[in-house]
């Protein structure tokens, strides 16, 4: 047996590490799983400038497309960039050959906002009023495409 050590990373390297870790995730996946193919989708809203205004990423396996991240500038939420990222980003995932979409939050406003867009709560995850933050919940939602 050899001797691994185990060690915290410094701040400044976790994405690239996670990125890294992920990778050989899904590669080991995708021996084991003939079914599981991965696809990364990121979709960018940009203003007149070419500056980034709002983005959604995640990525597509085993049928469903999973929502990793979804963002729009202050200035721009509740103009429909949201909805307009959220929708077109599903419509690439069906025909990716996905059959539904699924995410997690933790922020009630976007809950609401997904719940709108046809998301439903599939679990949920809440601290005890001993646990903190006292009230903290983590929605898990999905949609069918």
């Amino acid at each position: 047996m050899t001797t691994s050590t185990i060690s915290i990373e410094p701040n400044s390297v976790h994405s690239e590490l996670s990125n890294e870790i992920e990778q050989n995730l899904l590669q080991a996946l995708t021996e084991l799983n003939a079914q599981s193919t991965n696809t990364t989708i990121v979709l960018t809203a940009r203003d007149a400038d070419g500056k980034i205004v709002g983005g959604v990423s995640g990525s597509t396996s085993y049928g469903w497309f999973l929502v990793k991240l979804l963002w729009v500038s202050n200035q721009l939420r509740g103009t429909g960039i949201g909805k307009r990222l959220i929708l077109e980003a599903e419509e690439y995932s069906r025909k990716r050959g996905c059959h539904g979409a699924w995410l997690d939050t933790s922020n009630p406003q976007a809950r609401e906002f997904y719940l709108r867009l046809g998301y439903s709560d599939f679990g949920v995850l809440g601290n005890g009023q001993d646990k903190q933050p006292v009230g903290h919940k983590r929605w898990f939602m999905k949609k069918s495409l």
